[in-house]
């Protein structure tokens, strides 16, 4: 079984959303798509080719709550595999626009399973 479909997104913390707006928005050319609200200010942008950088302001911020996030077609089928394949995965949450889990490589990095719905 294949787990993943591809990378869905990178998350990436940022000083000042405003600054970071203008640099991926205007100096890139990313186009600036809906993000719920999760409590945190951030912005999400998607590329020409679908992937999305989503900013999340925190200020000082380490690589705690960056991460990268890989599609899959079926959440509940992927936590199911990766368990199966002997590693801890937790249930997945609803983000309004899909539903996510978190797991973290031998290192302790972030990487999140993503089934947009």
């Amino acid at each position: 079984m294949d787990l993943t479909q591809g990378l869905h997104h990178v998350a990436i913390n940022v000083d000042e959303i405003a600054a970071a707006d203008h640099f991926y928005g205007d100096v890139l050319g990313l186009r600036r798509i809906d993000r719920p609200d999760l409590g945190i200010a951030g912005s999400w942008f998607e590329g020409p080719n679908g992937l999305q950088v989503h900013l999340v302001e925190l200020p000082g911020g380490g690589c705690d709550s960056n991460h990268m996030a890989f599609a899959v077609a079926d959440i509940d089928d992927a936590i199911a595999e990766v368990r199966a394949r002997g590693w801890e995965a937790n249930d997945w949450t609803d983000i309004g626009t899909g539903r996510q889990t978190f797991l973290r490589d031998p290192s302790g990095n972030i990487v999140e399973l993503n089934q947009q719905v």
